[in-house]
């Protein structure tokens, strides 16, 4: 059985309907990432199976118990703030303790589970500071220990690193990764960050608009997203898109003309591709990575170079391609992003070709499903 398990879940706020007939099992011990833009509900979830929001309708279910209308104190989870939330007039251990002190647990059994969070947090020699002598990272180490002592059935994380710098945000993501390894209980975690959903999670649940666009694990979503919108969310820099319309389809294969470009593009198809008509106006979509900076047999862009981001052995190049612009790419400006894995030089507005070979292309309909997946990432 599921360690969680939630049943068409709804929850409006007035007229805003925040969470939309939301189902999803998360199997005991998994660590399970949400991630969307703001306001899809990640958070609205998470604060439902905590129990500091009443839902409409559905049920939640922790280890095979209906907890869906009891008190937070009462459902088996623990759960780890953004602002850590600690008492500043009380010690790293009282603030750990508290929860069982409040529940009248025995001295005894509230100084060992305080020890124990402690030494899996390496934070033995800080239990007698107080929050103010305590650095971010030590802080949020506190309120992982807090949640830690309760001995929860399922732990719940909103955007905890987000208040942290670069550095001790990736140390920190090795430490819950460390600690969910140790532990083995079921984590749930929000976070805006798509390195701490690819790297910490087992499965990702991308949200919008209240709804579950996709549940599965990174390299499942980030090869073969099921629509356009998680292989755009997905991945930094996000995935280019172009628009293209279909001029032929046959023998297994499509016929694209690309918008503003005078070449075409024929792409085979598999099952995927059923239901695609004569004149539909769909979208191309290609990984940053999957672009070379040369010509190919597949999509060919000529394009200028906008931005060049060296990132040591690495570079990102913005390139304009005129009027076969970038679209639905806010962050990019209408730029095509390239990403080489190679120190590279280039001026402002120098000539630059975009190559993609045919295997690295995904196709979307109208409606934004997937019609083809790349198939150097099936």
């Amino acid at each position: 059985m599921p360690s969680l398990k939630i049943t068409n879940l709804e929850k409006h706020y007035q007229s805003f309907h925040a969470l939309k007939s939301i189902s999803l099992d998360i199997e005991d011990g998994e660590f399970v990432v949400m991630v969307g833009p703001s306001g899809c509900g990640k958070s609205t979830l998470l604060r439902s199976i905590a129990g500091l929001e009443t839902v409409d309708s559905g049920t939640i279910t922790i280890k095979d118990r209906d907890v869906t209308h009891l008190e937070p104190s009462d459902r088996g989870v623990a759960m780890v703030f953004q602002n850590y939330a600690l008492y500043p007039h009380m010690t790293v251990a009282q603030n750990m303790g508290f929860n069982l002190q409040i529940a009248g647990r025995p001295k005894a059994e509230i100084v060992a589970a305080v020890d124990r969070a402690a030494k899996i947090l390496r934070i033995t020699d800080h239990l007698n500071k107080f929050p103010k002598a305590l650095s971010g990272g030590q802080k949020q180490r506190v309120a992982i220990g807090r949640a830690i002592t309760r001995s929860p059935d399922v732990f719940l994380f909103d955007e905890p690193l987000s208040n942290l710098d670069a550095a001790l945000r990736t140390q920190m993501r090795v430490e819950l990764g460390r600690l969910h390894k140790e532990l083995g209980t079921t984590m749930i975690y929000v976070t805006h960050d798509q390195v701490e959903a690819m790297t910490m999670a087992d499965r990702i649940v991308v949200m919008r608009d209240g709804i579950i666009e996709q549940v599965g694990s990174p390299l499942d979503l980030y090869n073969r997203p099921a629509n356009q919108f998680v292989a755009g969310f997905l991945g930094s820099p996000r995935m280019n898109f172009l628009a293209a319309s279909i001029e032929a389809i046959a023998d297994g294969a499509v016929t694209l003309a690309i918008a503003g470009l005078k070449q075409t593009l024929v792409l085979p198809l598999d099952e995927a591709g059923a239901g695609l008509k004569i004149g539909d106006r769909v979208r191309i979509g290609f990984r940053p990575e999957a672009a070379l900076a040369d010509g190919t047999d597949g999509l060919v862009l000529p394009a200028n170079v906008r931005v060049v981001e060296s990132l040591g052995r690495e570079t990102l190049v913005y390139a304009d391609a005129g009027v076969v612009r970038s679209i639905d790419s806010e962050s990019q400006d209408g730029f095509f992003a390239v990403h080489q894995s190679q120190q590279l030089q280039f001026a402002y507005d120098a000539p630059f070709t975009i190559g993609v070979p045919a295997d690295a292309l995904y196709l979307f309909d109208t409606s934004g499903k997937t019609r083809r997946f790349a198939r150097r990432a099936a």
